[in-house]
């Protein structure tokens, strides 16, 4: 995939991709930035992450705490909110309805 494409879609798509995996389940940066990879997202740098996570902290779409690592340092955790389940659900929604648009425009380009 072309690293340029890939970039400019996970703009738009990062912030939204990320409050559903802390939907999913308390966790750190680094295990989210994981998540992120093996979804197929390709690598989420720290960079590009943590003002994420900060951006939906402020929003008070998610809350953060400290908890101690088991083998290492303490971690800082988030999770979801009330107000973050809220904007999620219409989000999703709002997605599935943009990206059928897009899906069914490329299925009309016709061939070479």
């Amino acid at each position: 995939m072309d690293q340029e494409r890939r970039a400019q879609w996970l703009r738009g798509v990062l912030d939204l991709c990320v409050l559903a995996m802390v939907a999913r389940r308390e966790s750190y940066g680094y295990e989210l930035s994981q998540a992120l990879e093996a979804a197929g997202l390709g690598p989420v740098k720290g960079g590009t992450l943590y003002p994420v996570l900060l951006r939906l902290q402020r929003a008070g779409l998610i809350v953060a705490h400290w908890r101690e690592g088991g083998a290492g340092p303490a971690r800082k955790y988030y999770r979801i909110t009330g107000d973050g389940h809220d904007v999620l659900r219409q989000a999703a929604a709002d997605w599935d309805r943009f990206a059928g648009g897009v899906g069914a425009i490329l299925r009309e380009v016709p061939a070479r």
